[in-house]
């Protein structure tokens, strides 16, 4: 199954109001949910990395930029300092404690993250409703309009995301702000695309022909109804959005191009630094990996069983 083929199904499920048993689609799946291991552990994963993020910089032994043991490490001859005492996890190249940092830094990658996903939804959100509404209000102007925007959307989706948001951060330079830009704008065609989806099957339910039986203004429908009743699977797609976002995020700075302030340590910039090391010290990169890997794995595990929850068809 393509890529659009997915975000189209998660929006077919929104034309499904109840199930077979007579409850809300959405109380039935919150009742899977509750039951789903898959669920509990991703939830789980994605709490204790948000409590880390807000409160790592408080609970940080020392300062990320303080180079306290500079004289121990002597990174051109290969010595390192590993975990001890005062170190748990051992000192960086720069004599800088890796704890320190790696707590600092949840609150940098939490940060790309969260700020790439409101950017995507917002700017899709626009997209795709503006799409979905000019379909559903009719007429051959409405139906030129979304032509024209979904062929926009097709050919974003069918490029590479990792290649389009590292051509959008090259050419708009290194910072913190410009890898933000970048992957959020990797994820606006999944929005407006899924947002358009989930419009058009609300579009036939059965309370939007009773409005419509009852004389409601057409654009009055869309927007006051059809659109708020699209918006569930819009916010399911963020849990899985946003480990993609942290993965893309850290890969650009990997590539160079993200924040390089020592001050505002990052998982992904942690990584990158610590490639030239890896032969003597292979842990400094082990570290923000496996923040990276958990994090992740965490918000693809919730968002795989929220999805699956309001899937008939994926969970046989």
């Amino acid at each position: 199954m393509s890529k659009a083929d997915k975000i189209d199904r998660l929006a077919q499920l929104t034309a499904q109001r109840t199930t077979s048993s007579g409850d809300s689609l959405w109380v039935a799946a919150f009742r899977r949910l509750r039951s789903s291991k898959m669920a509990i552990i991703g939830a789980v994963i994605i709490a204790v990395f948000v409590v880390l993020a807000i409160i790592g910089p408080w609970i940080a032994p020392y300062s990320p930029t303080a180079q306290t043991w500079r004289g121990e490490v002597f990174s051109n001859r290969g010595i390192f300092v590993g975990p001890r005492a005062e170190n748990w996890l051992g000192l960086d190249n720069l004599g800088r404690d890796q704890l320190s940092r790696l707590l600092v830094g949840a609150r940098q990658t939490l940060l790309v993250g969260v700020v790439a996903t409101v950017i995507g939804f917002v700017v899709g959100a626009l997209i795709g409703g503006l799409s979905g509404a000019a379909l559903a209000l009719g007429g051959r102007t409405g139906q030129r309009i979304d032509t024209v925007i979904m062929r926009f959307i097709d050919m974003m989706l069918a490029l590479p995301s990792l290649l389009l948001a590292v051509s959008i951060a090259a050419v708009m330079g290194q910072s913190l702000t410009t890898v933000m830009i970048a992957v959020g704008v990797v994820q606006i065609p999944i929005f407006a695309r899924l947002l358009r989806g989930s419009m058009l099957a609300q579009a036939n339910a059965d309370y939007v022909l009773a409005a419509r039986s009852l004389g409601v203004r057409r654009r009055r429908i869309v927007l006051a109804h059809v659109l708020p009743n699209s918006l569930g699977p819009v916010i399911v797609q963020c849990t899985l959005v946003l480990a993609t976002a942290i993965i893309e995020a850290a890969a650009l700075s990997f590539l160079g191009l993200g924040n390089l302030d020592a001050a505002q340590p990052e998982w992904g910039v942690m990584l990158a630094q610590a490639q030239r090391f890896f032969d003597a010290a292979p842990m400094l990169a082990v570290y923000p990996a496996l923040g990276i890997i958990i994090t992740a794995l965490g918000f693809t595990l919730l968002g795989e069983a929220m999805r699956e929850a309001l899937d008939p068809k994926l969970r046989s």
